[in-house]
């Protein structure tokens, strides 16, 4: 065949392949899924195991025969733990790769690094792991717990169960821990308790010296009055914290920590002997006792072919934000992004403890609050739960600037923050 027949012949398939309803394009024949995590760095001994949930789902998914239809590809970065890193990252993932939904971050300036860009490019964000709250996007789907599903019901327990009168408040130096420490030292003073009775501490990601604040929080806990430590700490600081509290025998009798960051991911890498009895406060723990938890374990450790491996709450977040999204885009029929946030309003799926969880209008969930203690083996002992789920609030009813603002991105309000009071809305709206 001639040159010019070739490129003739050429040119004819090309153009039968556009035309034909029976030849997909090669970009059309899967559904590509943004993985976000951090694989490296100080946060990836958290992150690295949503990276891992985040395939599993894929992998499952795909066996029952994907999602309308076509198989699911999971599109996997590391943003590092470096904070422009996620954004750049995210841009990728978006404009480049092309990506129909990402799963992603754990700090909360990582997520607030990435908003930018997922509302320029109208991008979709599940976000699985508890924040500070005081934002709702219409990009984001927030599965983790708000404040008033972790922090607020943590320190009432601490107040009502454990009769704590002292506190120290102490995290990692960011967005998160500060503006959860903010809400909680509102809520503590309009509970009575004094200045000189609160205690604030932030740290640097990956802080290793903890023996003179370990010994300050211990002088703090020795002034006659029940003491507790609130910790925001995150990622690989909580090892050498947790170390150092046992080095200075601080015992959960004495001064007890309950943990919003520490989960049994971060407690298999250290011995929990002197950690026995401390606390956590999530929604989820390995040891909540179900037939889904049941089944999600076992489904996990045949994919990640180590019975070694444990379950934790963020992974929780991501499967339930995964089969979500998973219905939301077969109830609209396709992955424009518009459509399946419209869609996802009052979607339900089955939690793993027992209960169901509802997307609400505010783009966050309803979730059960436990409250476990430490064992000698890393896993934890439910103490205490809610009766039921509880609705996440976006915007905090105990800070002067969000008690009058709600979030709903359905008709008529449209707004993730719309104040009440002046009935006008101060951010994105649709």
């Amino acid at each position: 065949m001639s040159f010019t027949l070739k490129k003739l012949s050429l040119a004819t398939l090309a153009i039968t392949a556009l035309s034909s309803p029976f030849i997909v394009l090669a970009d059309d024949e899967t559904i590509k899924v943004g993985v976000l995590h951090s694989l490296s760095g100080t946060m990836a001994i958290s992150e690295t195991t949503l990276k891992d949930t985040v395939l599993m789902m894929i992998d499952e998914q795909n066996k029952k025969g994907g999602v309308m239809g076509k198989q699911l590809e999971a599109v996997v970065v590391d943003p590092a733990s470096d904070w422009p890193l996620f954004a750049e990252k995210t841009r990728e993932l978006l404009a480049q790769e092309k990506v129909d939904v990402i799963f992603g971050c754990w700090t909360s300036v990582s997520r607030k690094s990435v908003l930018p860009v997922l509302e320029e490019l109208n991008g979709l964000l599940f976000y699985p792991v508890q924040y500070e709250g005081e934002e709702s996007s219409k990009n984001v789907f927030y599965t983790g717990a708000a404040p008033n599903q972790q922090a607020i019901p943590a320190v009432d327990y601490l107040a009502d169960e454990l009769e704590v009168e002292r506190w120290v408040l102490a995290g990692t130096d960011y967005v998160y821990p500060r503006t959860t420490n903010k809400i909680l030292e509102s809520y503590l003073k309009a509970k009575g308790v004094a200045d000189e009775d609160i205690m604030i501490n932030y740290t640097p990601f990956g802080h290793s010296d903890w023996q003179s604040i370990v010994a300050d929080i211990k002088k703090f806990g020795s002034e006659g009055k029940k003491t507790a430590v609130v910790s925001t700490i995150n990622g690989d600081a909580n090892v050498p914290f947790y170390k150092e509290l046992g080095n200075q025998g601080i015992s959960a009798e004495d001064i007890p920590v309950v943990a919003f960051s520490v989960g049994e991911e971060e407690l298999a890498g250290i011995d929990t002997a002197p950690l026995v009895g401390h606390l956590a406060a999530w929604n989820y723990f390995q040891s909540v006792e179900s037939d889904e938890n049941e089944a999600f374990i076992d489904a996990w450790h045949a994919f990640i072919g180590d019975e070694e491996r444990v379950t934790n709450d963020p992974m929780e977040a991501t499967v339930i934000g995964f089969n979500m999204w998973t219905q939301a885009v077969e109830k609209a029929g396709t992955t424009d992004v518009d459509a399946v946030v419209d869609a996802m309003i009052g979607i339900e799926t089955p939690n793993m403890t027992g209960g169901t969880a509802t997307m609400l209008k505010n783009h966050h969930l309803t979730k059960p609050v436990l409250i476990g203690e430490i064992q000698d083996d890393g896993q934890f002992e439910v103490v205490w739960e809610t009766d039921g789920e509880v609705p996440g609030d976006a915007w905090s009813d105990f800070l002067e600037g969000s008690k009058d603002i709600i979030s709903d991105w359905t008709d008529p309000v449209r707004c993730g923050n719309y104040n009440t009071v002046t009935k006008t809305c101060s951010g994105q709206n649709y």
